[in-house]
């Protein structure tokens, strides 16, 4: 197995079933009519997806949640300019983007350093490990965002959107505005950092 399928094993978001009868274009559509039950549902299928992503932009549980809640008060805001072209998560996923973007460039700004150490955080969205596995998760956990934290802010996005989030390269055009070159360029300079950095710890725990 390679490395970038081993870290999306251990950091891969679990999938939600409970609310898939609901196409997002119809919750969508309901959402633009005045409906803010839909706009519920929406919440509950893709908050804890974009909580672990704007985490591993930032580092910090608690400011990845404030920030999650920031994208989808945007987002609730201008739904109504959402394209019927344009597929919701990879919107919304967008728009997280960009408020870990701001909210990082606001606190370089600051002098301000983005912590990734905290060991006991998993993410948000990890089915819980049994007991045994406990620590060796959270270690793993730690080690990848102690990795994560060594790539510039490019290469993290497309890294943790193809690998974490299983994004098609379209997808992730959409999201970053990067061209495609660009994407494998980075996403291939990343794998190879993360190799080098991780690929040890992952032997070991064999």
């Amino acid at each position: 197995m390679h490395i970038q399928d081993e870290l999306a094993d251990a950091r891969r978001p679990t999938r939600t079933i409970g609310t898939l009868m609901n196409s997002v274009e119809s919750l969508a559509a309901r959402v633009r009519d005045g409906d803010e039950a839909a706009f519920q549902l929406i919440y509950d299928r893709y908050a804890r997806p974009l909580i672990s992503f704007i985490y591993d932009q930032v580092g910090e549980r608690a400011l990845a949640e404030e920030l999650t809640q920031e994208t989808f008060v945007r987002a609730y805001r201008g739904i109504g300019s959402l394209r019927d072209d344009c597929h919701l998560s990879t919107w919304l996923f967008g728009i997280a983007k960009n408020v870990a973007r701001e909210s990082l460039r606001a606190r370089r700004r600051g002098g301000k350093q983005i912590e990734f150490e905290d060991p006991a955080v998993g993410r948000v969205c990890d089915k819980e490990p049994p007991p045994d596995n406990q620590l060796l998760q959270e270690e793993l956990n730690a080690r990848i965002h102690d990795a994560l934290r060594c790539l510039d802010e490019d290469k993290r996005l497309v890294f943790t959107l193809k690998v974490f989030h299983e994004r098609s390269y379209e997808e992730i055009k959409e999201i970053t505005g990067f061209s495609i070159p660009k994407i494998k360029i980075d996403l291939h300079r990343a794998r190879v950092e993360m190799r080098r950095l991780v690929g040890s710890y992952l032997e070991v725990r064999r």
